[in-house]
């Protein structure tokens, strides 16, 4: 390789790194005052109030409890707390029966581990079991009892749940941001599929069905998102009359998902219905047409969840649920002129995809499924 080549693809990826960089750290400086605030105000209290010696777990208790995690945080702050007062009260039990030593340590640590996994499948509860039970092993007991780390734990996980109460970040912010893109990815599935019959191509069907898949994770990790948020909502006054909005997001979800699923059904029958040649010429075009018009749609409602302003909101999900309408009312095999069975098969699977959308604009499953003509 050439090496004016390697500079041109070096400096190109410097470039890339740092301007996803940049937005990241743009969007974390709230974040890192809050964990900034949490860690030494947690250390400042134990140390200041409370007189431990050299508190450092108050600090890491509330750094992890805060952090960058998309898991609610009084589930993490409990793990942190437990855990802690558990790992030490077994590395102490233990400690009795087997004494001081690697071997004991080594012994102890994966017992700690054992006993975490069953209780409880949270990584955070079993980390903070496992390290107590080994600090009690390998360090020194505190002056003021080996019980001190416990109580420091609770001083950082509180801190926490103040910073999250008095200075929380709005929890509507990466719901609807990750909403919009799982949308975005449906319109993407759908013009990938219209793609695939203008063309008479089943891999690109195919590809269509693979991207839909992807989209598991995402929905998987939306949820997490949503529960940290309704929490967040829940603890903090200034967000607390948005808890109805995020229950909306959450509908809005699981018809999103509906819709995706719906999507990989219709993929992989596609691929199938190409590979026979089952669709005329006039029934191409017009599910050709019918998916972009749909696409289209869906990219309105992606624009419509990501609006800040609730009355511009408002606005662009009526207009997304008109084009979503708009497209139902032709979902019809003899207003599409399909003549073949295999192609009506296309047309009655994408039936429910446009309802599970329309519902995701907030309609009802009768009043969504009133655009569709009936099948006679």
């Amino acid at each position: 390789m050439h090496v004016s080549e390697v500079w041109s693809r070096g400096r190109r990826f410097v470039r890339v790194r740092s301007r996803v960089g940049l937005s990241r750290t743009r969007k974390s400086v709230l974040p890192a005052v809050q964990m900034t605030v949490c860690g030494v105000g947690a250390y400042a209290f134990a140390e200041l109030v409370l007189g431990h010696r050299g508190p450092i777990f108050a600090a890491t208790a509330g750094l992890v409890s805060l952090g960058f995690s998309r898991e609610p945080r009084v589930r993490r702050v409990l793990e942190v707390g437990i855990g802690c007062t558990l790992g030490i009260a077994v590395g102490e039990l233990l400690i009795q029966v087997l004494g001081h030593g690697l071997w004991q340590a080594a012994i102890i640590l994966f017992v700690s581990i054992m006993l975490a996994r069953f209780l409880d499948r949270g990584v955070v509860f079993t980390t903070q079991l496992g390290l107590q039970s080994l600090l009690v092993v390998l360090l020194p007991v505190p002056d003021s009892g080996p019980f001190t780390r416990s109580v420091d734990a609770v001083v950082g996980g509180v801190m926490a749940l103040l910073i999250t109460m008095l200075v929380p970040r709005d929890p509507r912010t990466e719901p609807r941001a990750e909403l919009s893109s799982l949308l975005t990815e449906q319109a993407l599935i759908l013009r990938e599929c219209a793609t695939a019959v203008r063309e008479a191509d089943a891999t690109t069907a195919w590809h269509a069905l693979v991207r839909a898949r992807g989209t598991q994770k995402s929905i998987d990790a939306m949820r997490v998102t949503l529960t940290g948020s309704t929490e967040v909502a829940a603890l903090a006054p200034a967000y607390r009359r948005h808890r109805g909005e995020l229950a909306d997001l959450a509908d809005a979800l699981s018809a999103v998902d509906l819709a995706l699923r719906n999507s990989r059904v219709f993929a992989r029958r596609l691929a199938s219905v190409i590979n026979h040649a089952a669709l005329s010429d006039p029934g191409a075009e017009s599910i050709v047409a019918v998916l972009q018009d749909l696409a289209d749609a869906v990219d309105s409602l992606a624009a419509a969840v990501g609006e800040r302003r609730s009355d511009g909101r408002d606005r662009l999900i009526r207009r997304a649920r008109y084009e979503l309408g708009d497209v139902a009312t032709r979902m019809h095999p003899r207003l599409l002129r399909i003549q073949h069975l295999e192609g009506e098969t296309l047309v009655v699977l994408l039936r429910p995809l446009i309802v599970d959308l329309l519902e995701s604009t907030g309609l009802s499953h009768e009043d969504a499924r009133d655009f569709l003509p009936d099948l006679d």
